[in-house]
């Protein structure tokens, strides 16, 4: 929820999931884990963080070293990544050719509400963060691009299922996975079937400490530059609940702003 680091350096590297490209999930493991631990460190440490057999995390250390993104020194051999990844990184985000376009509006919606903007879009049953702008408060809720959220908890998520039709949409709610993530989600599908209706009706989609237990969120669908995208402000319950009306009226704006200025031409 609410933290007051607003960086990835206190989060833990994402849970495993099955690939069948094992290299290319221990690959963005092993930087995850730089990450979290934001120190030079050993063959011994990476394999015991990553969960690896020492044998397959030289391979990859090897790898990663001969092509350029890690460096070694000192006697206890550590390692750490070079720059390569971030002038790579820094290339491809600065180019991206719908988030360059949003930022100033993501922007200004963060700075109207003061609390976290973030814009995402749905990859196959889950959410996918493509951009978090951190709020203004000290204590905010904190996210990262790149997070998966599932469907069914989060207010992007229902904004997305919203779009569906109603047979695609309760065919698309029993066949993903609804875990009770809080006291707060919920999960059977009539229920949420009827949470998306008053949705549509009211013009946005909210959850009420669903997804982080004392966490609002109010976010509604923009068709940008012939993309379907979900907006969402996220925040403390207590602050959310005193200005929900002010945010969803700020958010529609937002939406609509960004709807009218770009369109499917605006982009490629």
């Amino acid at each position: 929820m609410a933290n007051q680091n607003a960086t990835t350096a206190g989060k833990t590297p994402r849970a495993k999931h099955k690939s069948v490209v094992k290299s290319a999930v221990r690959t963005l493991a092993l930087f995850e884990v730089f990450a979290h631990h934001q120190e030079p460190l050993s063959l011994s440490e990476l394999a015991r963080a990553l969960e690896i057999p020492l044998s397959s995390c030289h391979g990859l250390v090897g790898t990663l070293q001969n092509e350029g993104y890690l460096y070694s020194f000192g006697e206890r051999r550590q390692y750490y990544p070079t720059k390569r990844l971030l002038e790579f990184a820094t290339a491809i985000t600065n180019n991206d050719p719908t988030l360059e376009l949003l930022a100033p509006y993501l922007e200004a919606l963060r700075d109207l509400s003061g609390e976290t903007v973030i814009v995402g879009t749905r990859q196959n049953l889950a959410v996918l963060y493509l951009d978090v702008v951190e709020g203004t408060q000290t204590i905010r809720y904190s996210a990262s691009a790149g997070d998966v959220k599932p469907l069914h908890s989060s207010a992007i998520g229902k904004a997305m299922l919203s779009e569906l039709s109603p047979a695609k949409l309760l065919a698309t709610l029993n066949k993903i996975k609804r875990p009770k993530i809080t006291p707060n989600t919920i999960v059977d599908p009539k229920k949420l079937t009827t949470e998306i209706k008053a949705g549509r009706q009211r013009g946005y989609f909210v959850t009420r400490g669903e997804n982080v237990a004392d966490v609002w969120a109010v976010a509604k669908t923009a068709h940008v530059a012939g993309e379907m995208l979900g907006i969402a402000i996220a925040g403390p319950a207590h602050r959310m609940k005193k200005k929900m009306t002010e945010h969803t009226k700020s958010l529609a704006n937002c939406c609509a702003t960004m709807e009218e200025n770009f369109h499917f031409d605006t982009v490629g």
